[in-house]
């Protein structure tokens, strides 16, 4: 793969069927595999992290991403290192503040998510440091805290798309996931990131996640995948694209009484280009190359696969974005 691609894996239908997918995935030479903690509407993350752990030798296991609320992340740092444990050191976690299809059904309220997620970050640090551990944050504490069997490099990953989660990401984490960000905003996106890390003396991997349409179907998909990430977006991208509150209401109002099928048709198709790749399969690889060449970026990641939508027709995109990528298709 000329490349370093990744897969994100939503678990909305049987474990099997995403492991199957996973394997898969390695199998076309994918580097990372990424798993969706999205709450009640998927399986468990740790329970499908550990499937695919257990059926695959060489893709590295993570979140993708989960959050400072739903879990105490003492609880987050026992799973990962189990997981990585397991795994023969393959586990990473990547962690952002929550969104509100995940939270919501909870009933779980964001309180100050940059200020959580910082706190995770560095209880995280310090337990697989096997370092004691004393936090006091926004929903959750350490006191006294020892992790014994974590692995001190393990790899940890922000996600976000507002400007202080990217500072936050630049100084304390080990790589970036830069998802469904606007791609008039990317250059800037990754230069402070490198800018940050540099600052601290980190070492930074730089991941873009995006959706690469190539077909009516793939458009349709990603109007879904809008339908969840828009809402939680900065005012000022909404504004860039010309969506409104009355649109934003109209969309979380569709998500709640039948998820993201029912949340597509009211993004609008004029805004889905300023966020994903779109055009021929030979336009989009070109475009795809160029971009993280121009910016630096250091790993793509195919976004939020969901087996539910059938695993056949996802086997498939994981095929057809590999043949973009440089990897030899032979089943």
């Amino acid at each position: 793969m000329t490349i370093p691609l990744g897969i994100s894996l939503m678990p909305h239908g049987p474990v099997a069927d995403l492991v199957g997918l996973a394997r898969i995935a390695e199998n076309l030479g994918c580097c990372r595999c990424w798993v969706y903690d999205e709450g009640l509407a998927t399986r468990d993350v740790y329970v499908a992290m550990t499937a695919v752990a257990l059926a695959t030798s060489t893709i590295r296991v993570g979140t993708g991403i989960t959050n400072p609320y739903s879990r105490h992340p003492g609880t987050t740092a026992s799973a990962i290192a189990t997981v990585d444990e397991l795994s023969g050191q393959r586990a990473f976690v990547g962690i952002g503040a929550g969104g509100g299809m995940t939270l919501g059904p909870m009933g779980i309220e964001r309180r100050r998510p940059v200020v959580a997620v910082e706190a995770m970050v560095g209880a995280l640090r310090g337990l697989y440091a096997g370092e004691e551990v004393d936090v006091e944050s926004e929903g959750f504490g350490f006191r006294s805290a020892r992790l014994d069997y974590g692995r001190a490099d393990t790899e940890i990953f922000l996600a976000g798309r507002g400007p202080r989660m990217t500072d936050l990401g630049g100084r304390l984490a080990d790589g970036f996931v830069l998802s469904w960000v606007h791609r008039a905003l990317l250059d800037d996106h990754v230069a402070a990131l490198r800018l940050a890390a540099k600052i601290h003396g980190r070492r930074f991997t730089i991941v873009w996640s995006t959706m690469l349409v190539t077909t009516d179907a793939d458009l349709w998909m990603a109007r879904e995948s809008l339908s969840f990430r828009l809402p939680d977006s900065p005012v000022a991208v909404k504004e860039m694209i010309g969506m409104t509150e009355d649109d934003t209401r109209a969309i979380r109002d569709a998500l709640r009484h039948g998820g993201p099928p029912a949340a597509a048709h009211l993004v609008r198709e004029e805004w889905v280009p300023h966020f994903v790749l779109i055009g021929s399969p030979e336009a989009v690889a070109d475009e795809m190359l160029s971009t993280m060449a121009r910016c630096g970026i250091d790993e793509f990641q195919l976004p939020s696969l969901s087996a539910a939508a059938g695993v056949e027709a996802a086997a498939a995109s994981i095929r057809r974005t590999a043949e973009i990528f440089g990897a030899e298709v032979t089943s």
